[in-house]
């Protein structure tokens, strides 16, 4: 069983983990500094009147999560009782193998812990419309090609179908809900 209190105390605020980054700090910055986010999905969090908690599974290596994880962050900061920590994939090999996607230890993944610590659900590793794109086309494709059609689409999507699909994760994790 996860002690989710222990490992969201212990897990890095996204300052901390930028400021340790190995691979693309100036990315993790700048899409950080560039990421806008509007009203609805704030208004949306902001309904939900409990607290939550989002603890992200990350490697400062990973495309998805250097374009997912900043977004989220503004989301937390905008939004009143939400809060965002990470953790790094590889030094949490139970958390990982916990939530694999198709067997795989994809990430992102960002867990949605209610007030009380709770796992009530999970996201990632990409929005469903890009996996399904992935899994359809792109694991078809050159992974240079590939990496090009990810990096294309998250720029014209501005976060915005991520955003929508983790408040609806939000949304849903209800006191009541049962954790993981």
């Amino acid at each position: 069983m996860v002690d989710w209190k222990a490992r969201f105390e212990s897990a890095f605020t996204f300052e901390q983990y930028v400021a340790a980054a190995q691979k693309n700090q100036d990315l993790w910055r700048d899409i950080y500094r560039l990421a806008t986010i509007p009203p609805a999905p704030v208004d949306r969090v902001n309904a939900v009147r409990c607290p939550r908690h989002l603890l992200v599974l990350v490697e400062d290596w990973c495309g998805d999560a250097v374009n997912v994880v900043p977004p989220v962050v503004r989301l937390a900061e905008q939004a009143d009782r939400l809060d965002v920590r990470l953790l790094g994939r590889d030094a949490n090999p139970d958390i990982m193998d916990a939530h694999l996607t198709n067997g795989s230890r994809s990430i992102p993944v960002v867990m949605v812990l209610d007030d009380q610590f709770a796992e009530c659900g999970w996201w990632g590793p990409r929005p469903r419309e890009l996996q399904r794109w992935v899994i359809d086309v792109g694991l078809a494709m050159p992974s240079a090609e590939r990496y090009r059609h990810i990096r294309a689409w998250y720029a014209r999507d501005h976060a915005r179908t991520t955003l929508d699909e983790i408040v609806s994760l939000i949304e849903q994790c209800t006191p009541t809900s049962v954790g993981s």
